[in-house]
């Protein structure tokens, strides 16, 4: 009686499988809970594989057909672009596939109509407008999950980063403010993947289906890639305060200055360029000598600040100070996304 009760309290019990026929193996299914859900022979189980190898049964009669999610906000002629974006974006990140926007009685402004075309056009991947009416648009995400998976789209993130950074630097060699301009657009395009990356984690966190199909195999992997997609934006965005900073700039850069600038950046870009192979390889050893390379970036920067200070003018000191700042913080980036790795791939120091 005893052991009963331990079993009802814990709601598991032990079956044994047996095997019918040659090839068919069974296992008998609980009388109470059969009972509870008002089963009876004949009803069909559908049996879901989930991430960690178990099965569900779910009966079939609850079991929901996935619907395309489509979601509506209104709009009053009084909200600025800012929170027209959060709202679109939100919902986009959520995995809605219809968004529409609309008002009550009023057309959409012309300002406020422009701005949500260009939001689609340069923020949100595999997203057209469908419908254009006066007073309602409708959005609708026509890229499926298997088309563009979270390690395509992080090598493409990786791929502008990298580009911009290169750029950047360029631009401050010749000096080109017309390059400069061109990293800061293309900042654009790297958060088109960053939000489209975020919205497909959400998505495998609640699906093994769209897991696989996003090319992940754990949903543990989910936080660990959204953290790295981060990363990698940030060190985009810090191309782009280079290249801000190059505009700003009265006049060129001296060769000897420029040296000890491009020097740094080379090894800022090699030790993201290893973060991100040690991530592809699943490398636990690369990943783990990033994380202790990038920690001298800090002494490099010293070093050429020291340098610098001694040929280079105060008014264009400071400018340059900003510039080793945000190369700095590329390689301690890149480190993050080292330490990622190294959590993705502990596996590899457990001895056995």
């Amino acid at each position: 009686m005893k052991a009963s009760k331990e079993v009802e309290e814990s709601g598991e019990e032990t079956r044994k499988i047996q095997v019918t026929g040659k090839s068919t193996y069974i296992v008998s299914l609980p009388k109470r809970w059969v009972t509870n859900m008002n089963l009876k022979a004949g009803s069909q189980l559908v049996v879901s594989k989930q991430s960690d190898s178990s099965l569900l049964l779910t009966p079939k009669e609850l079991v929901k057909p996935a619907k395309l999610g489509e979601a509506s906000i209104n709009l009053s002629l009084k909200e600025d672009p800012g929170t027209i974006m959060r709202k679109i974006v939100a919902l986009y990140l959520v995995g809605y596939n219809f968004i529409r926007i609309r008002t009550k009685d009023e057309r959409i402004t012309s300002l406020q109509r422009n701005f949500i075309k260009d939001l689609t056009r340069k923020k949100l991947v595999g997203t057209e407008i469908i419908s254009d009416s006066p007073n309602e648009m409708t959005l609708q995400i026509l890229l499926s999950y298997p088309e563009l998976s979270v390690e395509s789209a992080l090598r493409r993130m990786c791929l502008i980063a990298v580009s911009m950074h290169e750029d950047a630097l360029q631009a401050l060699k010749e000096p080109k403010k017309e390059l400069a301009q061109d990293v800061i657009a293309l900042d654009d395009e790297v958060d088109r993947f960053s939000l489209y990356i975020i919205r497909q984690l959400k998505a495998a966190v609640q699906s093994e289906r769209v897991l696989r199909d996003i090319g992940l195999s754990n949903p543990r992997d989910c936080l660990g890639y959204r953290v790295i997609a981060k990363s990698v934006e940030r060190i985009a965005d810090h191309a782009v305060k280079i290249a801000e900073n190059v505009v700003s700039l009265d006049e060129k850069v001296s060769n000897s200055a420029f040296q000890k600038i491009s020097e740094m950046s080379s090894f800022a870009r090699d030790v993201f360029d290893d973060s991100i192979k040690s991530l592809y390889k699943k490398d636990y050893l690369l990943a783990d000598n990033v994380v202790a390379k990038a920690k001298t970036i800090a002494s490099i920067e010293n070093e050429a600040m020291r340098s610098l200070s001694k040929k280079v003018e105060a008014i264009n000191m400071s400018t340059l100070r900003m510039v080793m700042e945000s190369i700095r913080r590329t390689a301690e980036y890149a480190s993050d996304i080292a330490e990622i790795v190294l959590n993705l791939n502990v596996n590899q120091i457990i001895a056995t």
